[in-house]
């Protein structure tokens, strides 16, 4: 915990800025969007199925652009790039307060999902994994609280100024946030990144020259990582959370009939599952520094497919707090292994394409979930066979990844 504390503060204002665009995702995650549904369902005369629909046409959107689009952290100054992803955030924000059509509606879904879900993760996760080695698990685990907090304090908050200002006034309100107080506070954040830009430079060839040029790391490009049969055993278990909690969350009203449980104390459970994900943030980031990626990988999912058991069995209202907790957890080893495993296995030099190949997976699945899980429910399944299907899908998922990732290398150097 001490080394860990240093570490922090030798670098508190980069892993500041990491945590801050994590936090800002959150414009354009599940959790906060879902506050706004009943009154954007009202608003533009959608029925449920339709709004869901909406939903996962901008989430896919979303999800093929980001291919391209996030590869350009890899060529464009990071202060520019976050620039322009805020300002697409603070876009998407004017247009969802100022929609009068479902289209309209659906571009402006389609810019929160891409800038803020997307692109404001991507950047925090990659710009911790970049340019941190040794030390690069508790870097992406600090930043990625980031998104556990905007859990615990973004819907709260939504929910006071709806009923305060009403829907399209609090959309106006979080764009003058995006203009006039994120974006600066990120770019302040951001200064003297051209000399960290330098000194990662310099680290990398002295690596390579301490190294040998034949024994260096490899740096992979993004057309090689799609011919290499692990990243395809890998790819499963790194999908497996992000489109269990957003199949399960969004569904949850089809939860709580189910079980007989109140959407109160459902939501106040959130509590749990916020606090649970920086606990797995917390104990991830170091394990991933100390044992490598193989020992987190194979045992991260396991609390969730033992929360989406109990789901599956007990109708007990304690249950519900139960499983959001175990929720959380596995999350917390999903953000570290999201941010981390790539660069460790694949290099940085391409970084940014590859995780936007792999963040463009994981957006794509959490747009088809809610729509096949909802399908089910239509058929007649009920929320617990469907919580049984995820966690077997949680645990051939992890089985299927079991001897994908290599030992711990032993060269990587403090930066």
């Amino acid at each position: 915990m001490t080394s860990y504390l240093r570490f922090s503060l030798a670098n508190a204002r980069f892993l500041a800025f990491g945590t801050l665009a994590a936090t800002l995702s959150g414009f354009g995650q599940t959790f906060y969007i879902a506050i706004f549904g009943g009154e954007l369902r009202a608003a533009f005369d959608l029925t449920h199925g339709e709004y869901g629909l909406l939903y996962s046409l901008a989430t896919l959107g979303s999800g093929l652009l980001i291919i391209w689009a996030g590869r350009q952290l890899d060529r464009m100054p990071l202060p520019r790039f976050v620039t322009f992803v805020g300002l697409g955030v603070a876009l998407g924000c004017l247009l969802l307060a100022s929609a009068q059509t479902a289209v309209m509606l659906g571009l402006a879904l389609f810019l929160l999902r891409f800038c803020g879900q997307g692109l404001f993760t991507h950047v925090s996760a990659t710009s911790m994994g970049r340019y941190f080695d040794a030390n690069r698990g508790k870097a992406v685990s600090i930043a990625a609280k980031g998104l556990p907090l905007g859990e615990a304090i973004m819907p709260a908050i939504a929910v006071a100024l709806i009923a305060a200002i009403g829907w399209r006034q609090t959309w106006y309100l979080s764009a003058a946030f995006m203009l006039l107080l994120a974006i600066p506070l990120l770019l302040w954040l951001l200064r003297g990144q051209g000399r960290r830009e330098e000194a990662h430079m310099a680290h990398r060839r002295s690596q390579a020259k301490e190294l040998g040029v034949n024994t260096a790391a490899r740096q992979w490009t993004r057309a090689e990582v799609l011919h290499d049969p692990r990243f395809y055993r890998v790819l499963p278990v790194m999908m497996a959370a992000p489109l269990t909690v957003t199949g399960m969350l969004f569904h949850l009203a089809a939860l709580a009939d189910g079980k007989g449980w109140s959407m109160g104390w459902l939501a106040g459970s959130f509590t749990g599952f916020a606090l649970a994900h920086v606990v797995g943030l917390l104990v991830a980031g170091p394990l991933l520094d100390r044992h490598g990626a193989r020992p987190l990988l194979r045992g991260f999912l396991w609390p969730m497919a033992a929360g989406l058991a109990i789901v599956a069995t007990v109708d007990q209202p304690a249950a519900a707090w139960l499983f959001m907790v175990l929720m959380g957890l596995s999350l917390g080893g999903a953000g570290t292994l999201l941010g981390a495993l790539w660069p460790q296995h694949y290099g940085v030099a391409h970084l940014g394409a590859i995780r936007a190949l792999v963040h463009a997976t994981l957006i794509i699945s959490t747009a088809i979930t809610p729509v096949a899980i909802g399908v089910a429910l239509d058929g007649g399944l009920s929320m617990e066979a469907i919580a049984l299907i995820l966690a077997g899908y949680l645990a051939g998922a992890t089985m299927l990844a079991w001897t994908s990732v290599a030992p711990r290398p032993q060269t990587e150097k403090t930066t």
